[in-house]
């Protein structure tokens, strides 16, 4: 499950290494939700460990995470994993869909001869 949300970057922690082959990195962002201020904490894993370095504390930030979760010996942990992290408002909006194209404009060729023609083509053809 992918999300993103926007804070204020308030610390960051050093890269560990967990084990011979997995490294980890943590970092937290203040999260203000209404009247009380959320402190969140996020993981870097494995090639993402460095991608908190172009950033400082006090830098408001775009979190773009996974969430995961796992059971182990009865005992159930959540991780928010972060996989990209960007200077907050730099998120390019989804670009605008347009409705429908205007009259006379050719349909994308194709291996169907009638998604060549255009619009007016097609004009007299209503079944009653």
């Amino acid at each position: 499950m992918a999300f993103q949300v926007d804070g204020k970057l308030h610390k960051i922690f050093e890269t560990e290494q967990k084990s011979e082959k997995f490294r980890a990195r943590e970092f937290v962002i203040e999260i203000v939700d209404g009247n009380y201020p959320q402190m969140v904490k996020f993981q870097l894993t494995q090639d993402k460990c460095e991608l908190i370095d172009d950033y400082n504390e006090a830098d408001e930030i775009t979190v773009h995470f996974n969430l995961r979760g796992r059971e182990w010996n009865d005992r159930y942990f959540t991780n928010l994993d972060a996989w990209k992290i960007e200077t907050a408002g730099a998120a390019k909006p989804a670009p605008s869909k347009q409705s429908s194209k205007p009259s006379g404009e050719k349909v994308p060729d194709g291996d169907y001869p009638e998604l060549n023609a255009t619009r007016e083509d097609f004009a007299d053809d209503i079944p009653f």
